[in-house]
């Protein structure tokens, strides 16, 4: 009974051996397939450029294992399309870092531009505040009028010609529109000499001469009252009139400002005692003659202006002085002077005395000197 055997023993175990074999089969040629189709689809993408790629031929099927065995997979045919342009890489977003410094960037330009518009308009209205303070238009051309002090009204209506203003000075001058002489005790006053006050004035190119008038008559009355001329002419028992035309005097006659006060007390002191002022600057005005000398038989006519023969004030101011003079005028320096005499080898300076005899020998060392020099004696 033991060395019985089936005879179909050997056909099952045939029969799962070939199973296995065709299975193994099966596998590798799938896997044959798949590297012959990686294959081509390497050689397809590297050759697209210049022809396209075939689809590869239906491989033939699989042979089938016996009907005990799962059928093998026929793999279809495999269709290779050219490949796609690779797409752009994605954008990165900014960064916080560049982001905060995008945003900064964005802030100071716009405080840039609020600064320079904020500036632009202060500026702008400055500008016209400044144009309007002065009563001259924007962007409109103006010139600059030099009133020197103690000019007279002859030598401004040179000023004035030279200046480009229209009209007639000497004119314009005479009188003017809203200014009243008699508030300041000129009644009798021939024109406006004394008032037109000297400084530096804008106005407009080619403005007529009585813009320039109304802004010297403007000028006087400000700095009149800034010195009290009224006050002070009340104190004296003269008139506002009287002290210009003293401090029109005392603006010819001294060139050093220390002098002035010294100067007024001279002319109030040979007032109050009815004494010629003998002031040789008046007779300068009269004739015009404010460079050459002074002849003797000049200083011995008797006319208006001359206060060797006549006592008392000249008829009116001799010049229009400025605000130094006229507030010396105001408040002459209290002192015993009754003369004074330009002193040779100085600038313009003077020796002040008291008596006639101290006066006659300062005279005479002016005159030695004017002999010696065969001019003007002082030295500047």
């Amino acid at each position: 009974m033991s060395d019985w055997r089936d005879p179909f023993a050997d056909d099952e175990a045939a029969r799962e051996r070939e199973a296995r074999r065709a299975e193994r089969e099966a596998r590798r040629r799938g896997e044959e397939t798949r590297e012959s189709l990686g294959e081509r689809v390497r050689s397809g993408m590297e050759g697209e450029s210049s022809q396209p790629t075939a689809s590869p031929e239906p491989l033939p099927p699989t042979e089938v294992a016996p009907a005990t065995m799962a059928p093998p997979v026929e793999t279809p045919p495999t269709q290779v399309q050219p490949a796609a342009p690779p797409p752009p890489p994605p954008r990165r977003p900014p960064s916080d870092a560049v982001h905060r410094r995008r945003m900064w960037a964005l802030i100071g330009l716009g405080l840039l531009i609020v600064a320079v518009a904020v500036i632009g308009t202060i500026i702008s209205r400055g500008a016209d505040s400044s144009s309007e303070a002065s009563g001259i238009p924007a962007g409109k051309k103006t010139i600059e009028v030099v009133v020197p002090e103690g000019y007279d009204r002859t030598q401004i209506a040179q000023v004035a010609k030279k200046a480009g203003l229209k009209g007639d000075y000497l004119a314009a001058t005479e009188s003017f529109k809203g200014f009243d002489l008699a508030a300041y005790g000129a009644e009798n006053a021939q024109n406006l000499e004394g008032f037109l006050f000297p400084a530096t004035y804008e106005l407009f190119k080619g403005a007529k001469v009585e813009e320039l008038v109304s802004k010297q008559l403007e000028a006087f009355e400000t700095n009149a009252s800034d010195i009290d001329l009224e006050g002070a002419a009340k104190e004296q028992g003269r008139t506002q009139y009287d002290l210009v035309n003293i401090a029109a005097m005392v603006e010819r006659e001294i060139a050093v400002p220390e002098e002035r006060e010294l100067a007024a007390s001279v002319i109030n002191n040979r007032l109050e005692q009815g004494n010629p002022l003998g002031i040789d600057a008046t007779i300068r005005y009269e004739d015009q003659n404010y460079s050459g000398q002074l002849v003797q038989s000049r200083l011995a006519e008797d006319t208006p202006y001359n206060t060797r023969t006549n006592a008392g004030l000249p008829p009116g101011p001799i010049g229009n002085p400025g605000l130094a003079s006229l507030d010396a005028a105001a408040h002459p320096a209290d002192s015993d002077y009754f003369f004074f005499v330009v002193k040779p080898g100085s600038c313009n300076e003077h020796t002040f005395v008291e008596t006639e005899e101290e006066f006659a020998a300062a005279e005479q060392a002016y005159q030695d000197a004017l002999i010696a020099e065969g001019g003007s004696p002082t030295d500047c």
